[in-house]
């Protein structure tokens, strides 16, 4: 299983209070870990379209040259279904515009996948209404990004299509060849689907996942009236590599096995358990890189014969 590995730079933003990183000294850091390449926060502090012209992405391009990375590829943060509410405003345009700015920004920079969202769920539309914004906002994004060669990846992250069944029906609906899904275990995981189920039957059509572990913490709330406690929605505490209660194994071997061939991420996008400082994000990030390898030896061993 050679997927390559991929560090994302929100893990080193500062986002949540850890430790911060420029653009630059994050790059020397994924490097310097022995990463494959890197998954850029494509939004300030790092890598926003305000601040990169084109004398700012030739030299972050020098920069990323220098380390000889199999991948490079950014993350948008998009909303699809965003200020639904004032139809005057066109939202459509300003969605797709600012996505496919950012494939020429990827392109500049010497990357071919742009991660995208879908949308939340907006209370003022229908359900129908929002996926049909969704759909017609990914395929004009789809069509003006391939001028770049450029893929988009659509990551099941937002309220929209983030059931895998869904996810596979939006990746079909948009129909177009570098639209893929950006899959990501953490969903189906935290929705009770059945992971490996789900990526095989992703797989064929996912071009990159993203991958962090987590725990549960079960919550509760006391009603006095009863003298007793009534359970809510369990919280999700972000943990290191294999501490979790995803089965990162199961996933990637179903998904790698169902056709994927594409780049594995790993992010620290919450509050870690451990703290934010350099060293315990540099620590997370080395323990990634040992269950990839791990993953690569245990497939890489000979099958036994009788």
């Amino acid at each position: 299983m050679a997927l390559s590995a991929l560090l994302h730079s929100v893990s080193y933003s500062g986002s949540w209070g850890q430790a911060f990183l420029s653009v630059e000294d994050f790059a020397d850091k994924a490097a310097g870990l022995g990463y494959d390449g890197v998954l850029l926060m494509a939004k300030r502090p790092h890598v926003s379209l305000l601040d990169y012209g084109g004398k700012e992405r030739a030299a972050l391009r020098s920069h990323l040259e220098r380390y000889g990375f199999r991948r490079i590829a950014l993350a948008g943060y998009n909303n699809f279904t965003a200020d639904m509410e004032h139809g005057d405003v066109p939202n459509r345009e300003i969605q797709v515009h600012y996505v496919a700015e950012l494939a020429r920004l990827t392109r500049d920079l010497g990357g071919d996948l742009l991660r995208v969202f879908t949308g939340y769920d907006n209370p003022v539309a229908s359900y129908p209404a929002q996926w049909k914004a969704v759909v017609d906002c990914l395929r004009e994004c789809a069509q003006r990004t391939a001028e770049f060669g450029v893929t988009i990846g659509v990551q099941n992250h937002h309220d929209i299509a983030c059931g895998y069944d869904t996810q596979h029906d939006l990746i079909r609906a948009v129909a177009e060849p570098n639209c893929l899904a950006l899959f990501d275990a953490w969903a189906p995981a935290l929705h009770g689907a059945g992971i490996e189920e789900a990526a095989r039957k992703m797989g064929p059509i996912t071009a990159h996942t993203t991958i962090a572990d987590y725990q549960l913490r079960p919550r509760y709330k006391y009603d006095p009236a009863i003298v007793n406690y009534n359970a809510l929605t369990p919280a999700v505490q972000a943990v290191p590599m294999g501490e979790g209660f995803i089965d990162y194994k199961k996933f990637l071997t179903a998904l790698s096995e169902a056709g994927f061939t594409g780049s594995v991420a790993y992010e620290m996008c919450s509050p870690l358990i451990d703290g934010g400082s350099l060293e315990t994000l540099d620590r997370y990030a080395s323990r990634f890189l040992e269950f990839m390898e791990g993953l690569r030896n245990r497939r890489a061993e000979p099958v036994a014969t009788a």
